[in-house]
């Protein structure tokens, strides 16, 4: 089932290879209880939901000791296949969700990931600081900068400035026309070769 990751992530170690095969069952299992993925989306987890979440990884390669915040996470993505890609960073992830939180809890103790927490909050009310805030699919760009600004470290040390990665599709302009000069698109369609990616982009902002 992970020949969708190891297709273009062809370095994976043993435990990680493990790691992203076990999250099939744990999200199967877990969406009977508690719907966090659409019904027609869970059996095709891997691409439209980690492989897309690993699309952050083909735009910055986060260096050790990296903290990364994610923002609206839902069931977990991108934080979780991000946190299982990078062992040696760390991921704090928050939804206003309290079901979705217990999710993501369940499914990282599942695979044994250790440098990954979740809390039930809102992203305006998170106190720490990242170099990194990564979300999809949560608000509108502008509502999601207003939200971490406060949250982004100043403490740079990644080939890119510390800031956010948006997970985004469809027409962008409208969205971003207040950073236009600030974001940098990425096509995902140039990373990956499914279809379902040829209308996706990684949106990268400066903070």
């Amino acid at each position: 089932m992970i020949a969708a990751i190891t297709k273009y992530f062809p370095d994976l170690s043993v435990r990680q290879k493990e790691q992203f095969s076990a999250l099939h069952e744990l999200y199967v299992e877990w969406n009977d209880k508690i719907n966090v993925i659409s019904r027609k989306d869970i059996d095709a987890l891997y691409e439209r939901h980690v492989l897309h979440s690993l699309a952050i990884a083909k735009v910055i390669s986060f260096k050790p000791n990296t903290s990364i915040l994610d923002v609206g996470c839902g069931g977990g993505f991108p934080g979780i296949p991000l946190a299982i890609l990078f062992p040696q960073c760390k991921f704090c992830l928050v939804d206003s969700v309290g079901k979705k939180i217990q999710v993501v809890k369940e499914v990282a103790a599942g695979v044994g990931l250790t440098n990954l927490q979740a809390y039930h909050k809102r992203a305006e009310d998170e106190s720490g600081k990242y170099e990194f805030v990564v979300t999809r699919a949560v608000a509108k760009a502008a509502v999601v900068e207003s939200w971490v600004r406060k949250s982004v470290s100043n403490n740079q040390f990644n080939a890119l400035a510390n800031g956010i990665l948006f997970l985004k599709g469809g027409d962008l302009q409208e969205e971003f026309i207040r950073f236009k000069r600030k974001a940098v698109y990425y096509n995902i369609g140039d990373f990956f070769s499914e279809q379902f990616f040829e209308t996706k982009q990684v949106v990268y902002l400066p903070i």
